[in-house]
């Protein structure tokens, strides 16, 4: 399901909407790169392209993400002796 979840970003409230699964991943990347939620959204922010907005860029965010660690694992297990 979709929600729509408001936070401050540099000093004003904005607002995204992801489904609960990105919001999920989110909150675990947060936690694994041992930074808060709101560091995590500032980051991916700061980052996005003008034409691209908050919840696109997160849900992007994550793809990304998920694609590094699923290469890094596949890379791992291409040198894993048989």
């Amino acid at each position: 399901m979709i929600r729509k979840r408001s936070i401050t970003l540099h000093g004003h409230r904005t607002s995204f909407s992801v489904e609960d699964d990105f919001l999920e991943e989110l909150r675990q990347i947060a936690a694994d790169r041992e930074i808060s939620f709101a560091a995590l959204i500032a980051e991916v922010d700061e980052h996005r392209p003008s034409s691209t907005n908050l919840s696109s860029a997160l849900r992007l965010y994550v793809l990304n993400h998920l694609k590094r660690v699923g290469s890094m694992g596949q890379t791992a297990q291409a040198r894993l002796p048989e």
